[in-house]
């Protein structure tokens, strides 16, 4: 899926080589170890100083931004939630990519998939912290792509909402063939959900491996 060879990002991050596969991949570590910095090459959201990222064979620079942001999606540590109802919430992130709508049939289940359960026509400021991260991975998941980068998903949530959360996107992601690639501080979550972990210490690779 990426290869990353002699890769630098300004100060914050050198590696010089590692393989991400298909399946659902941990990034660890501590605060400013350039775990975030990491996602944010696999998506083209900045662009490596030295060095070069493949995706499925292909190096990032000859991938134009857009197809390539359509197959890696970017979830951010705190996703943008837009005034107004679900269902404008989950349009735009059509509109953005210039994709058709999505039906209110496919909108209705997915709301459904990730336990909501509301109405198209409800007030996102009527919804729980919880029922907006949901609110949130439903819109991802409607635009379904290849990848998934998750930036500690589900940081603002308690430990029972966040292993629901992270439980419902692991799961439907491994039913529909996708992959997810998750920074997370939670060794809990590491250990529960990753096929492999792989942990960041100043930058560099301090350790990785499968889930024990």
């Amino acid at each position: 899926m990426f290869e990353i060879r002699n890769l630098k990002y300004q100060e914050v991050l050198e590696i010089p080589e590692l393989s991400i596969k298909p399946g659902v991949t941990v990034i660890a570590g501590a605060s400013g170890s350039g775990k975030t910095t990491l996602l944010r090459l696999l998506n083209k959201s900045i662009s490596p100083t030295e060095g070069s990222i493949t995706y499925n064979g292909t190096e990032l620079k000859e991938i134009p931004s857009v197809k390539l942001r359509r197959e890696v999606l970017l979830l951010s540590q705190q996703p943008a939630i837009f005034n107004g109802d679900l269902r404008h919430n989950l349009e735009i992130g059509f509109k953005f990519q210039n994709k058709a709508l999505p039906s209110e049939k496919a909108m209705l289940e997915m709301l459904q998939q990730v336990h909501l359960n509301k109405t198209l026509e409800t007030e996102v400021r009527l919804l729980s912290g919880g029922e907006k991260q949901r609110l949130v991975i439903a819109r991802v998941f409607l635009l379904a792509p290849a990848v998934f980068l998750l930036d500690e998903p589900s940081s603002a949530l308690d430990d029972v909402t966040e292993e629901s959360v992270i439980r419902l996107v692991v799961e439907k992601a491994r039913r529909d063939g996708q992959s997810i690639i998750m920074v997370t501080h939670s060794k809990a979550v590491a250990a529960q959900f990753a096929d492999e972990i792989i942990e960041l210490e100043d930058g560099k690779i301090k350790d990785r491996g499968a889930r024990s």
